[in-house]
Formats: structure tokens, C-alpha cells, sequence
């Protein structure tokens, strides 16, 4: 092996590669290279071994840049970030991330990372991501603004915490928006059922079924509110019920969890037709778990809206012969039948888990009076003909009419 000593810092290491030695930020260094150790190939690495030291000279050397697959790179690199791809690094930080995630948090991020950021960005590493890079990528998604805004969001906040753990010397996204141009809304998605509509939906239910959709309907509450429900929320004394949970289809394993914002925890005054509803439902669950509201047909609590909207929903509006919208426009509906009844805002935003009323204005201006009447749920029972059963004629509940814009 005299051939190990023709050249300084340079030997065969096996009969397929050779170790480069050399000193860097005072400590010694061995890197392999697979070549096989023939002359030529010796005097080639002796030749990367001097523009190493070179660099090294000149404060140029980037361990991570010259030597990507070494297990020193993460120590010795001017920017670690460099010595971790992408991929890596998005995996690392959910799953660090994850133990103060709610369950459907988790899945949205984990289906950004896994379905955009990985598939373009995975392999490169993480210091060579740049703001033009994600912008070019961005403006070729077939994706409107809200989409792109939940995707880079996602990736901002990763980049963020890479800042500040000093893995990369800048977060390309901060203080930066992406938006394309789109053409305007024609309107909200807003299409809230009229009173024969909801007549004929309920006519169509029976049971904990109407039950559910009923108080939808009476108390503006999404569907993951709802079916976490418990008859400890229920405070019968003063009519109102208090929402400090959700259940979402991404948590049916884990069970409720907290609302997902400070104004989602509120107390709802309960109407008469979702009092009603409360006094019957209480003879199906009441003794049987914490519950409020259950799926019939398993008698366990909803596992989601998804079991909601192919079980009980969608078949509910066919029999009806009412046009299809998502069960979230029982949430609308409400919200148009308290404006239209000159409900104040403020009062129907904090029913609604709002934290100001400038989305209702927004959302649903053109339902609301030029000058509202009365609030606290007073001015839509003018509207309410009396005390009602299951068996009322549904028929006689309020008909939320849009204002003419």
C-alpha cells in the first residue's frame, strides 16, 4: 500500500473509496469518497483535499455543501440548514408539534406537508428555499387564494421555528402574502332554507333525528358543536346551554376537545323550539351516557358530521324534495332568521361564537332590518306562535325572507 503515502492527507480506505484528512474548526476530519484507489483517482482526491483546505482558508467551506451524507455535517456546517432536506426537517417539526395539536389540526397540516410541500421541496435542503422558489411554485397551483394562504401558512410557521432554532439565517415567507388575482365572489356561500323548507325537512325526520336538526336550526350551531354536546352543558334554569366542546371526524378516536377559539366557548340562549327539543330528547339519552344527541341507529354518540350528512342528512333533503345544501346552512339559516326578525348583531355574533359582529355585517347584511327591534332572542319570538311540541305543525315556524339588497 506505498501508494497511500504519495499523497498528503489521502489513502485507500477500502478497494472501493477513499478518506480525505483533513483539520476543521480545530478538529480532525475523515470523509470518504467512493473512488477506487488507483493512482489517478488518489491524485484527483488529493486535488478536492487541497481546494478543501482552500476553502477553509478562505472561509468559504460549507461541510454540508461538500460532504451532503455525513453524519458530521450538522455539527460542523456554517448553516445547518443545509445539512437537512426539507422532508426531514417538516417531519421532525410535526411530530414535535403534534402533542399540542387538535386532531383535525394535525390532519390538515399533515395532508399540506405530505400532498404539497414534500412532493416539490422534500429532497432539497432546507437553507436553499428561497421566496422565488415558493412564489414560482405557488402561481402554478390550481388552487384559489384561501387554499394557498392554508398551505404557506403551514410552511411559514415551520420556516419560522428553522429561524429561530438557527437552521436557516431567514424565513423566506415572513411578512410576505401570496395572492393571485381572481375574479370577485358573486356572493357568500350563503343559502339559508325558508320556513316550508325546514317544515318539509323535519316532516321528513323522525325521532333523535328531527331532534338534532331541529336544535340546528334554533341555535345556529355547527355540526361539531353539537354532537359534543352534554346534558351537563344544560342549564335548565335559565334556558341556556353552554359550548365548551367539538367533535370533529379527525377526533372521533380521541373524543371532544376544546372549541377552537376563545369566542367558540359561549353560552347559547336556548329558544323555545330548541327548548322543546331538549325536553323531548332528554327521555332518549338522558340516562343512557353524557350525550345529548345520538346517532339512532347505533345509539352511541355521532362519530363526525360525515355519519351526519350520509346518514341522515343527505336522505332527509331527498325525501323532502328540498335542494341540496350542506348541513352548515342550518348555521346560516339561523343567523337570517335572528337579522331578519331585528335581532341586534352583536347579540346574534356572541350566540354564534363570533368575537365581533363585523363578519355577521359582512356575511349577512342584506338580511338584516335598517333598524334593529329588540335583542336577546326576544324580537324573533314575536315570531314564535307559542309553546310547540314534536307534533306542532312545523309549518308555523318563522320564514327567514331575504331583504332586498
Amino acid at each position: 500500500m506505498g501508494r497511500e503515502r504519495d499523497h498528503d492527507g489521502v489513502r485507500a480506505a477500502s478497494d472501493t473509496s477513499i478518506e480525505i484528512d483533513f483539520y476543521y474548526q480545530g478538529r480532525r476530519c475523515r470523509e470518504r469518497i467512493k473512488l477506487k484507489p488507483t493512482p489517478t483517482n488518489l491524485k484527483r482526491a488529493a486535488q478536492h483535499r487541497a481546494a478543501i483546505l482552500d476553502a477553509i482558508d478562505k472561509g468559504t467551506f460549507d461541510y454540508a455543501i461538500t460532504f451532503p451524507d455525513s453524519r458530521r455535517a450538522p455539527q460542523l456546517t456554517a448553516l445547518p440548514g443545509r445539512a437537512i432536506t426539507v422532508s426531514t426537517y417538516l417531519d421532525g417539526w410535526l411530530e414535535r408539534r403534534r402533542p399540542r395539536l387538535k386532531s383535525s389540526t394535525q390532519n390538515g397540516y399533515t395532508r399540506v406537508i405530505n400532498g404539497h410541500l414534500i412532493p416539490e421541496f422534500g429532497s432539497r435542503p432546507l437553507a436553499d428555499i428561497k421566496r422565488l422558489d415558493i412564489k414560482t411554485w405557488a402561481a402554478g397551483l390550481s388552487a384559489g387564494n384561501k387554499a394557498i394562504a392554508n398551505i404557506l401558512s403551514v410552511f411559514r410557521a415551520a420556516l419560522q421555528e428553522a429561524f429561530e432554532d438557527e437552521l436557516i439565517d431567514s424565513n423566506p415567507l415572513a411578512g410576505w402574502v401570496y395572492r393571485k388575482a381572481e375574479p370577485p365572489k358573486e356572493s357568500e356561500d350563503v343559502d339559508p332554507f325558508t320556513r316550508e323548507e325546514q317544515a318539509a325537512i323535519l316532516a321528513a325526520l323522525d325521532g333523535q333525528g328531527r331532534n338534532l336538526i331541529q336544535f340546528a336550526f334554533w341555535t345556529g350551531m355547527r355540526t361539531s358543536e353539537l354532537i359534543a354536546l352534554e346534558w351537563g352543558d344544560v342549564d335548565w334554569l335559565n334556558g341556556t346551554i353552554n359550548v365548551r366542546r367539538t367533535l370533529t371526524n379527525a377526533a372521533r378516536k380521541t373524543g371532544p376537545e376544546t372549541t377552537k377559539t376563545r369566542a367558540g366557548t359561549r353560552t347559547v340562549k336556548l329558544l323555545p323550539p330548541a327548548m322543546d327539543v331538549l325536553k323531548v330528547q332528554n327521555v332518549s339519552t338522558w340516562l343512557k351516557g353524557d350525550e345529548i344527541f345520538q346517532n339512532p341507529r347505533t345509539l352511541e354518540r355521532w362519530g363526525g358530521d360525515q355519519p351526519i350528512r350520509k346518514g341522515l342528512w343527505a336522505h332527509a333533503l331527498k325525501r323532502a324534495g328540498v335542494r341540496y345544501r350542506y348541513p352548515y346552512q342550518t348555521r346560516h339559516t339561523y343567523a337570517s332568521m335572528m337579522l331578519s326578525a331585528g335581532e341586534n348583531p352583536m347579540w346574534v355574533a356572541q350566540q354564534m361564537g363570533h368575537s365581533d359582529w363585523g363578519m355577521i355585517r359582512r356575511v349577512y347584511g342584506r338580511w338584516m332590518p335598517d333598524e334593529n327591534i329588540q335583542s336577546g332572542g326576544l324580537a324573533v319570538e314575536r315570531f314564535w306562535p307559542g309553546k310547540a311540541d314534536q307534533n306542532a305543525d312545523q309549518s308555523t315556524y318563522f320564514n327567514p325572507k331575504k331583504q332586498s339588497s
